[in-house]
């Protein structure tokens, strides 16, 4: 009987693998792949050192689970835009969401992968190359559809649709460094209302060759 109540003491107790995930995911948003320590990703997450490692892997694996939980959850506005009818939709989706990703309620602001891009030392580079790759992956997503968009007559057969890529992700990451500085999302909003205006803005193959 003693034996079989040591047993039960020494036995870890169960975690929700879900829940630890979502926190570790903040703690990665809010401080960075750098700054999110072992001891503030396990304090997050609940559990014990052993734990995470027999459950996630080391902190680089970790982190990969997390961003994907990031793309999957906040961040899926990228796959919801490319599935619109129309270009326009396309970019309005896409900011829209970016304003609600970077100031949603209770999470911290700006974008996780922005954050965990500040990262310097040579142990991160396979980080900083992680992070590059889904970004072009989001980049690749959105320039093929607006080639099709061109295709299809939907922009302006002038159009060049990398560059319009670029000029996109470039205000939603715009949006994404305001919020992280303060920026209310009312104002935030005002900037993508004010972006999609002027759509489909003037951005051709000749000045992309200059």
């Amino acid at each position: 009987m003693n034996v079989q109540k040591s047993a039960s003491v020494g036995r870890p107790r169960g975690f929700d693998a879900d829940e630890a995930l979502e926190s570790a995911m903040r703690v990665f948003w809010q401080n960075g792949y750098e700054g999110a320590s072992l001891s503030d990703l396990i304090e997050a997450m609940g559990i014990s050192r052993t734990s995470m490692y027999a459950s996630f892997g080391n902190k680089e694996e970790l982190f990969r689970k997390a961003l994907t939980r990031y793309a999957d959850g906040p961040a899926s506005y990228g796959a919801e835009a490319v599935a619109e009818p129309a270009a326009r939709d396309v970019a309005t989706v896409f900011l829209n969401g970016t304003v609600r990703s970077a100031t949603l309620p209770g999470y911290p602001t700006g974008c996780l992968s922005l954050r965990a891009s500040l990262i310097g030392g040579e142990d991160s580079q396979v980080i900083r190359e992680l992070l590059a790759d889904w970004r072009d992956e989001t980049s690749a997503m959105l320039r093929k559809r607006f080639q099709r968009a061109v295709d299809e007559g939907d922009l302006p057969a002038e159009t060049d649709p990398a560059l319009l890529t670029r000029y996109v992700m470039m205000i939603g990451n715009g949006i994404a460094v305001q919020a992280a500085a303060g920026a209310p999302r009312d104002e935030l909003q005002l900037i993508a209302d004010a972006v999609l205006q002027s759509w489909p803005p003037v951005l051709s193959r000749q000045q992309d060759e200059r």
